[in-house]
């Protein structure tokens, strides 16, 4: 091999390495393109997932609204006509010192029952609405001392509740309100026993 032989092989040598030293280049800035407009894309992907999480909580608020407004109707009409309730009352809130004590419904009745009802309104029926209501009950002579006199009975009217927390519910002595045809109706077997908190 000749010097101007090698010399050639360095030259070309040298020109591909500064060609392939352009394209890593070119390839360095498409990957930190690519990488900014995946940073670009998460960001955007974050606020619509925040978004979207805020809409589907808007829902199950609108549904649980839905459920309780479809509820009261029937409930208003059980209270009264089988439980003698004089007074029904939806969306009850009360505060005393710096304690909350929220109820779907309170009935009452003054007279020879002197009784009262808590509903609770519930579209699927979980362990944890079962413990909402016997909390609520164990609370609400504190919230409402006027009605210290009378029996509490609780009832939960659930659109949809699987058998073992419907029973759970009954055994502890609370009433069960299902829909049939559109209407609350209540579901106690023969033998129940409601429990008077």
């Amino acid at each position: 091999m000749t010097d101007d032989e090698l010399k050639e092989i360095v030259a070309s040598l040298a020109v591909s390495q500064k060609e392939t030293d352009r394209q890593l280049k070119e390839t360095d800035r498409h990957l930190k393109e690519t990488d900014r407009q995946l940073k670009e894309t998460g960001r955007q992907l974050g606020r619509q997932l925040k978004e979207l999480g805020k809409q589907i909580g808007g829902l199950g608020d609108k549904f649980g609204g839905f459920t309780e407004g479809m509820a009261f109707p029937s409930m208003s009409k059980i209270l009264t006509e089988q439980f003698g309730m004089e007074v029904i009352t939806p969306r009850v809130k009360v505060k005393k010192g710096g304690d909350t004590l929220e109820l779907d419904v309170l009935a009452y009745a003054n007279s020879g029952r002197n009784e009262a009802y808590i509903v609770e309104v519930k579209s699927h029926l979980r362990p944890e609405g079962i413990e909402q209501l016997r909390s609520i009950l164990g609370r609400f002579r504190r919230f409402f001392p006027e009605h210290n006199d009378k029996k509490l009975y609780g009832m939960l009217a659930v659109v949809d509740a699987p058998d073992d927390l419907r029973q759970e519910a009954l055994s502890q002595g609370i009433y069960m309100a299902g829909i049939h045809d559109e209407q609350f109706v209540i579901e106690t077997p023969d033998g129940f026993v409601a429990k008077s908190w």
